[in-house]
């Protein structure tokens, strides 16, 4: 597996994976604005360490990176701002 995770999978996840895919009809549960509506991951509803059927849905790739992109952005807090600051005449000049 490629993907860096913060808890590791079960043993039995191969067969959890191909349920969830199957119970959800390989059909994305999220349906974002850029869904291709096949899925084929599955992803953790809440806590990543929980593995139990209720906390996993059938995802889309496009849908799956997008809730991972916004779950990382949450957990790193507020980014500073980039805004330039507000110039003010040279000093000489005033």
């Amino acid at each position: 597996m490629t993907a860096w995770r913060t808890s590791p999978l079960p043993k039995n996840w191969p067969s959890v994976r191909k349920m969830v895919l199957t119970r959800d009809a390989h059909t994305c549960q999220i349906q974002g604005p850029r869904c291709t509506t096949g899925a084929t991951e599955v992803d953790h509803i809440g806590r990543a360490d929980d593995h139990r059927a209720e906390n996993l849905r059938a995802v889309c790739r496009t849908c799956h990176a997008s809730k991972t992109g916004k779950d990382a952005a949450k957990a790193r807090g507020p980014r500073p701002s980039r805004a330039r600051p507000r110039e003010q005449g040279h000093p000489g000049l005033l």
